[in-house]
């Protein structure tokens, strides 16, 4: 009984495992496609910026640092040193991808391993991550963002959303 108990569990961890691993390339299609369709359709021949709505734009911003630019200054290797850094992190997060024992867990780090290497890319194609969804409101700006990155922060709330209620029984 206990060996049908943990063949289910496996494969149930696999198909977290599949699971996570769709949610990371459909964020990293996306993502890329997205950067394709600002960089080769929306700002051609001039970058400029779309007003989308009253709070909305399109533009293109070209993020050679990491979040809200950290790292920007550091010289003609940085990229390579962030990619790597973010690989790094991505395998460490495909090692946890591969023991999640719930959905949650499992979409949460798709999420983050698809921004991470969605970014990665980025910065191997052209030295910088490209950012282009830009929010405002009465005059002050959001950080530039992309698909990527709106990934990586969606996925981190659900992991602190897993961890703070996660397997709590009601007393």
């Amino acid at each position: 009984m206990c060996g049908l108990m943990n063949a289910f569990v496996a494969n149930q961890s696999r198909s977290y495992w599949l699971f996570g691993l769709i949610v990371a390339v459909l964020v990293v299609v996306l993502d890329q496609g997205s950067k394709w369709w600002i960089l080769e359709q929306v700002m051609q021949p001039v970058p400029h910026v779309i007003e989308v709505t009253s709070f909305f734009n399109l533009v293109l911003v070209w993020n050679y640092g990491v979040s809200f630019g950290t790292f920007a200054s550091g010289g003609a290797l940085m990229p390579y040193i962030l990619s790597a850094i973010a690989a790094v992190i991505a395998v460490c997060l495909i090692f946890w991808l591969r023991q999640a024992e719930r959905r949650l867990i499992a979409l949460a780090l798709g999420f983050i391993i698809g921004g991470a290497v969605g970014n990665v890319a980025d910065r191997m194609l052209h030295g910088a991550v490209v950012d282009f969804l830009d929010f405002h409101v009465g005059g002050w700006h959001f950080w530039a963002f992309n698909v990527a990155d709106s990934g990586i922060s969606v996925g981190v709330v659900l992991l602190l959303i897993d961890g703070l209620f996660a397997g709590r029984e009601k007393s």
